[in-house]
This record gives structure tokens, sequence and C-alpha cells, in this order.
């Protein structure tokens, strides 16, 4: 039986610089608990929060979704759907997501509205739909969209490596059982590679916390929004955007220790 590692070796060093930021965000907590500004600035800040979290967590989904497919895509037996995920991975990821961001939301959106309006001409020539025009598409949801395709060419090739990291020899094993091809994605192929993708997978969530304060440029009252009204409105510029920097970080920093935790237990159970 192999030796445990210490718990030196398996933390590795002690966190000083979670302490020290730790530290940090207490202080600043007491800072605007306690002033008057700051507490405003808060206030009026922490109104963007959860349309933050609401633009992250719908446009990751629909991101990991679209990137699975894509890269079942590029795994096909058949060379015209390779070329297709390939195409189309090489092209979102050469754009920058800014770029994506507008092009979405003011070039795609007419488009994706005259499209949904002939897919239900039938419905509006019979009076059961009325038909939709490019104002009644939120810019929130332009930018929701954005996220996703410009995520789910990265979360593509994300999904690819890990699936490609599985033993070929145990899909030959499960074809060989009369496993059909979703049976062996499902029972043997997705188990074993969720253990590689999940770790560059909750990089990209974590980056997409970020990315989303891209959508302020559409004027969705995300985080970075409500603090850019308020200081344009204020002229108090350092309050404002060191709250908005505060705020940011509790929850990429938050969400980053929580996956490292699932990280770190999924390596154990690998281990076992």
């Amino acid at each position: 039986m192999a030796p445990h590692p210490s718990p030196r070796s398996e933390k590795g060093d002690y966190p000083w610089w979670l302490v020290a930021l730790a530290i940090i965000g207490i202080i600043l907590a007491i800072v605007i608990v306690t002033n008057g500004i700051y507490a405003q600035v808060f206030q009026t800040v922490v109104n963007g929060v959860w349309v933050t979290v609401f633009v992250t967590v719908v446009a990751f989904a629909l991101a990991t979704a679209l990137g699975l497919g894509i890269a079942l895509l590029g795994l096909s037996d058949s060379v015209v759907l390779r070329q297709i995920s390939r195409f189309y991975i090489e092209v979102i990821r050469g754009i920058p997501m800014l770029v994506l961001l507008f092009y979405v939301a003011f070039v795609g959106a007419p488009g994706i509205v005259a499209a949904y309006n002939f897919l239900i001409t039938p419905l509006i020539k019979a009076g059961a739909a009325e038909p939709i025009l490019v104002r009644d598409l939120s810019l929130m949801w332009r930018a929701i969209i954005a996220l996703m395709i410009g995520y789910s060419s990265f979360i593509a090739e994300v999904f690819r490596a890990g699936i490609q990291s599985v033993d070929h020899g145990q899909i030959e094993a499960a074809k060989a059982l009369g496993l059909s091809r979703y049976h062996r994605f499902r029972l043997v192929v997705f188990p074993q590679a969720i253990k590689v993708i999940f770790p560059p997978l909750s990089n990209d969530f974590v980056s997409m916390v970020k990315d989303s304060s891209l959508v302020s440029v559409l004027g969705v009252s995300d985080i970075t929004q409500m603090g850019k009204v308020y200081a344009s409105g204020s002229f108090r510029f350092f309050e404002t955007y060191s709250i908005v920097t505060y705020i940011y970080l509790i929850l990429t920093i938050g969400l980053s220790l929580a996956l490292r935790r699932v990280e770190m237990r999924m390596r154990r159970t690998r281990g076992r």
C-alpha cells in the first residue's frame, strides 16, 4: 500500500495570500459600514449583483450545452461535421469578446428576430402568435447570446480534450459489450472525461464572471454599469470603483475557492 501524503504536501503552502485578502476585505467591510459615502456607493452598486449572477449563470449554462454539441461534432465520423466544428471554433475564438457583443447586439439581433418570425409564419397567419420586433429582444438577452457564442468555442475545446483523454481501449470494450453510442458516452466516456474537463471548465466559469462586466457597454444594469452610472453622476470615481473591485473579488475568489474544493474532492475520488 502506498504511503498517504502528508497534510503539508497535500495542501501545499499555507494560503497566507488568502489571509491577507480576508484582512483587507474585513477592513473594507468596516469602512463600508462606518463611512456614509462608501455605504451609499455600496448600496447602489450591489443592486447590479443579481444581474451579473443571472447573466453569468444563464450564459455559461447555454455555452456549456453549445460547446458540448460543437465538441461532439468535432469528434464525429463525418468529415463535413468535423470541418464545420473546426470552422466555428476558429472563427469565434478569433473575435474579441467586446466586438462579438456589439455584433450580436446590433447586427445579429435583427437576424435572430427575422429568423424567429420566419419560423413561426404559419402560427402568425393562423393568429396563434404575434411577430416580434427587434426592440422586443432585450439588451440583456443579446449580451447573454453573445457570451454564450463566445465562450462555447473555448468550452468545445475543453470538452474535446477531455473526451479524447479517455483510453480508447475502454471505448472499444464498451462497443464489444453492445453499448450504443449514447450509452458509451454516458456510462464510459463522460464519467472519466469530466475529471479532466472540470478544472479548465471551472476556470472558464470564473472568467465569465469577470467578462460579464462587458455587458455594461450595452447599458445592462450589472455591477459595472451601476458603478459607472453612480461615478459619472457623483464624480466619486475612487470610492465607486474600489467598491466595484471589492464586489468582483468577493464573487471571483469565493467561486474559485469553492470550485477548487470540488476539484480536490474529485482528485481524491479518482485516486482511490
